[in-house]
């Protein structure tokens, strides 16, 4: 029996993979030093949000109870959006580009079969992160957003995403830390309430 032809993108159609090897080609024509770079912010870059989520908390000691609760609930966000994240991507199935299309060795090793590509889970959890600390406070959520969109440019320069992956990742990503960012705002009441006891000091200045 002949094997199935592995599917380029969702229904059988290659999206934009003629775009995805065009930035492969790019990619492997960088100096090493700038790849191994690329390669490492890729892979470790979502720290970063973490040290601007930490960044929110102390700001928003400094705000108001809307601001700290926003802020207490941005990993929240991250963590529902990520849950989103996986669930479409079961019921997608999109194969890795790096799995079914000639790229050239790839800066990030190709992760193997049913580790499905769409959405991107690094940009879900960078643009959830982006979106929820924009409403903590407008400089932190702007630096976040570099990083988002960093992030998402790096998923397809080491060759484990499409382009397309990161769109839709960027727009899942977003519209789970806008809209639970903004539904955080009614837990004000409860941390004025804490911030009356012992958790004073790490809820208000």
């Amino acid at each position: 029996m002949t094997a199935a032809p592995a599917t380029l993108a969702i229904d059988d159609r290659p999206i934009d993979g003629s775009l995805y090897l065009d930035v492969d080609h790019w990619a492997q024509q960088l100096p090493a030093p700038l790849r191994e770079t690329i390669a490492a912010f890729s892979a470790y870059g979502l720290g970063l949000l973490a040290l601007l989520m930490l960044a929110a908390w102390w700001q928003a000691r400094r705000t108001d109870s809307t601001a700290m609760a926003r802020a207490l609930a941005a990993p929240v966000c991250v963590v529902v959006a990520f849950a989103a994240d996986t669930l479409i991507k079961g019921i997608l199935q999109e194969p890795r580009p790096c799995q079914v299309l000639p790229a050239a060795p790839t800066l990030e090793t190709c992760p193997g079969p049913g580790d499905w590509a769409l959405p991107s889970n690094h940009t879900v959890i960078a643009f959830a992160g982006a979106a929820a600390l924009w409403l903590v406070d407008r400089r932190i959520g702007a630096a976040a957003a570099v990083l988002a969109v960093a992030m998402g440019a790096s998923r397809v320069m080491v060759g484990v995403h499409y382009p397309h992956d990161v769109v839709l990742g960027a727009v899942v990503g977003t519209a789970a830390g806008l809209g639970l960012g903004l539904l955080a705002a009614r837990g004000r009441v409860l941390v004025e309430h804490l911030g009356q006891g012992p958790l004073r000091w790490w809820l208000a200045a």
